[in-house]
């Protein structure tokens, strides 16, 4: 009974079979078969290849969300290059009452503002790169995933000049001159490779009655990626200069002037990846696709192929020419007339 019962389970089990086998007599290969597989393979081949490349590329995804950190105190990294002598020099930061907060944690180094040969090829190159980042902001996303292995965005150190004067800085030393270049502007935590607006930023001017103001506005953002996870801010900037003439009615106190304001909004950057499980199905999605496409095309061809040659008696449809065959007359005695030898003759 159970061998029975084993029999019908199988049975049953080969009838709901959707890949029946078909015997290798019965299977007729052709050229055109051989020349459409080739071309399928090779096909699969390099859509594999390339869906590889895919599976290994990442991509950015944005969050945002409502900043609910209000005792964090933020942070402000600035590099910036005036043309004046340092006694001439101050810097505090102030809130919105205009109180000073605090005026510490400024440092005051004497250099040199212009630039060697080796700097003006990085400040070119930084200010290239800028102008590509409004016109293609899909570039932040390579800086984002590159983070680690970008050089700092801070300025070369001059080489051989430690002997030379400070007379060097500008052609105005004596008088107030705010001609001025920002190496480096960044809020929070210092990212490596990261480029800022402000990067790169060169105001000159033969006045010194100038005032530049930059107003910007800080957006909170936490990046996570494969490489390093930070918490860090971006910002947006508008930049305006005027000349103070008290005369002409243009009012103000001459100097350089960076307002900020800081967005309630959250910014969450994290790199994505595609899962392995989507990968191995978009891969069967392109071999089955290939595989029925191609059997698909091939027989159609062939359908057309074989009613062209009908229609024209071509190829397998030409006629065949055929030799005529005698037959017998069934009228006519076929019987053979006996040969007369001379010995019958004389008889």
């Amino acid at each position: 009974m159970r061998r029975l019962y084993r029999k019908k389970a199988l049975s049953l089990v080969k009838e709901l079979d959707a890949f029946p086998k078909v015997p290798e007599s019965y299977v007729e290969t052709t050229a055109t078969g051989g020349t459409v597989s080739l071309i399928a393979f090779t096909a699969m081949a390099l859509l594999a290849f390339f869906e590889f490349f895919v599976y290994r590329d990442t991509w950015m995804k944005y969050e945002y969300e409502v900043d609910k950190d209000f005792s964090s105190k933020l942070r402000i990294n600035i590099d910036i290059t005036v043309a004046m002598k340092c006694q001439h020099v101050g810097a505090d930061i102030l809130d919105l009452a205009e109180t000073m907060i605090t005026s510490n944690g400024i440092q005051y180094e004497p250099v040199i503002f212009e630039l060697t040969p080796q700097q003006k090829l990085w400040h070119r190159t930084l200010l290239l790169i800028q102008n590509r980042l409004r016109e293609e902001h899909s570039l932040q996303e390579v800086l984002y995933k590159s983070v680690l292995k970008g050089a700092p965005t801070a300025l070369p150190p001059r080489e051989g000049t430690a002997s030379e004067p400070l007379t060097g800085f500008h052609q105005c030393i004596a008088a107030y001159n705010f001609s001025h270049r920002i190496d480096h502007v960044s809020f929070g935590e210092e990212i490596p490779g990261i480029i800022n607006p402000l990067d790169g930023t060169e105001k000159i001017t033969s006045n010194h009655n100038e005032m530049f103001q930059y107003f910007i506005t800080v957006v909170p953002t936490k990046l996570h990626t494969s490489k390093v996870s930070a918490d860090t801010h971006q910002f947006s900037v508008t930049e305006r200069e005027r000349v103070i003439n008290h005369a002409a009615g243009s009012h103000g106190v001459s100097g350089i002037f960076m307002k900020y304001d800081t967005s309630s909004l959250m910014v969450t950057v994290s790199e994505q990846h595609m899962p392995l499980w989507q990968f191995l199905v978009r891969l069967c999605g392109i071999i089955g696709g290939i595989f029925s496409t191609t059997g698909m095309i091939h027989g159609f061809v062939g359908f057309c192929f074989d009613i062209v040659c009908c229609r024209f008696k071509l190829g397998p449809y030409k006629p065949r020419e055929v030799s005529p065959v005698v037959l017998p007359d069934p009228h006519v005695n076929n019987c053979a007339a006996p040969v007369l030898t001379d010995n019958h003759v004389q008889e």
